[in-house]
């Protein structure tokens, strides 16, 4: 475990750069005034350039190396940072998220491939549960940076700058052999919603609500009076609910069909929703404490629906099946800022957390729809592992992908 923290302390930095800058740019567009579906597009831009980058970067590692493609992504990312603050307006800041999205899914797949290729197999499970706790440390407390200084200066852009440079100095200065980077197989989404079609439903409109969330989520409690330190409490308070609630769930579904877990979660989760979604000038602390309870829920659906999907599949489809469903999770996420942005911009804010609660109520709709058309036991049962939404190439670090064994370092 030791030789990994280099790239664990790596990841730890681009997170809090990446974090940092997602609630920075909602607050600083919303002071630009920019509308809410103008900021929708924009940063549905950047789950598009992640998504688009899934493709893009294996390829690009393979022929540079991860060495010199981790500084060449880590160059782009920070290019495309610094460059926000000088074309404030929404169509450069749409490219611009698309160009961050494609550099950040790149470093994130070098460092990932590593990780994968220098964990033994009994220590597999043990450092995917690392890698998402440090995820979701790093990103609550990228969210607290917020506070140094002012969102229309030029410093909390050079500091995220910063972060993504500062994250190349023990990437690339550790000694562990650079792997292979192989190529994802991918199973159909046909052939996904066939085998588990919970899990692919599940994966969808989860993407739908956490693409707002992280997008239009400092938006909608900037509109609410908060200022820019309540606004990175609130993002931070959502993901350490996540962080906190996920393994308890998981234990949950672990104990019987997973679908009556995601159900639910999920109605849970619509309910808190609908409650926030009512409230008019809510307190600060009664809406920290609404969604810390909200993203303690939101934040396992995904997990619960991969769960569900090893339950389904053999061991030799689990990594395509589970690069397809991150597939159709990222498609949702990329889709749903657009969407909740221009509800947003037409109802209010109020429209942001409707729209949690119409994604959360559609996937109780559809889990207990399949409940009662069908009951089985899994075929391959499987255990929950807390996770956000990566690149395909950490779930190769779950026990249930059989992964191959670590390959020769490259010449």
């Amino acid at each position: 475990m030791l030789p990994l923290t280099a790239l664990l302390a790596g990841v730890a930095l681009l997170l809090a750069g990446s974090g940092l800058l997602g609630t920075l740019l909602a607050v600083r567009g919303s002071q630009a005034g920019f509308g809410d579906q103008a900021l929708g597009l924009v940063m549905s831009a950047y789950f598009l350039g992640f998504l688009a980058g899934t493709f893009l970067a294996p390829p690009l590692i393979r022929r540079l190396g991860h060495i010199r493609a981790f500084a060449f992504f880590a160059a782009l990312c920070a290019c495309t940072v610094l460059a926000h603050p000088m074309l404030v307006a929404p169509w450069p800041w749409g490219l611009l998220r698309l160009g961050t999205g494609i550099a950040l899914v790149g470093l994130y797949t070098a460092i990932e491939s590593w990780l994968n290729s220098h964990a033994a197999a009994e220590h597999r499970g043990r450092i995917f549960a690392v890698y998402m706790a440090v995820n979701l440390l790093a990103l609550a407390l990228g969210q607290q940076l917020l506070r140094l200084a002012p969102a229309d200066s030029f410093v909390l852009f050079s500091l995220v700058a910063i972060l993504v440079c500062a994250a190349m100095l023990p990437v690339t200065a550790t000694r562990l052999a650079q792997p292979a980077t192989p190529v994802s197989d991918r199973m159909r989404v046909r052939q996904l919603a066939r085998v588990a079609p919970a899990a692919a439903a599940g994966a969808m409109f989860s993407g739908l609500a956490m693409g707002a969330f992280w997008g239009l989520g400092p938006a909608y409690a900037s509109h609410l009076g908060l200022n820019a330190g309540q606004v990175a409490s609130f993002m931070s308070l959502a993901i350490l609910g996540g962080a906190a609630l996920q393994l308890p769930i998981g234990r949950l579904s672990d104990r019987g069909d997973r679908r009556l877990t995601l159900g639910l979660v999920c109605a849970l989760a619509a309910a808190l929703a609908v409650a926030t979604a009512l409230l008019r000038a809510p307190s600060p602390w009664l809406l920290y404490g609404l969604f810390f309870a909200y993203g303690g829920l939101a934040f396992a659906v995904y997990p619960v629906a991969v769960a569900h999907l090893l339950d389904r599949v053999p061991a030799e489809q689990v990594l395509a099946a589970c690069s397809t469903v991150l597939l159709v999770h990222g498609a949702g996420a990329a889709v749903g800022p657009a969407l909740a942005g221009a509800l947003m911009q037409r109802f209010g804010p109020a429209a942001l957390p409707a729209w949690f609660a119409a994604m959360q109520a559609a996937v109780v709709l559809f889990t207990l729809t399949r409940l009662l058309l069908r009951q089985r036991a899994p075929d391959q049962p499987a255990h929950f592992h807390p996770m956000l939404r990566t690149t395909p190439t950490a779930l190769e670090l779950l026990p249930e992908t059989d992964s191959p064994a670590p390959s020769s370092p490259e010449k």
